[in-house]
């Protein structure tokens, strides 16, 4: 597996996620829960999307073009 996105939080990761399966690419998240660590860990980050290792850089261009479309 490979890491294609760090999300800020669990809204993002999902945005993300959801672009992803749209386009057809297996994806996962992880750190989702970490979040209710509060006061021990960040209150944002640590939100990883990853992919299988032969869809990294179809998911990097679906993302790339994501950020393109709300930036």
């Amino acid at each position: 597996m490979k890491k294609v996105y760090d999300a800020l939080n669990n809204i993002e990761a999902h945005l993300v996620l959801h672009q992803l399966q749209q386009a057809g690419i297996d994806a996962l998240i992880e750190g989702e829960h970490l979040l209710g660590g509060m006061g021990e860990l960040p209150a944002v980050g640590g939100i990883r999307i990853m992919v299988n290792d032969l869809d990294e850089d179809d998911a990097n261009e679906v993302i790339k073009n994501w950020n393109d479309e709300i930036n």
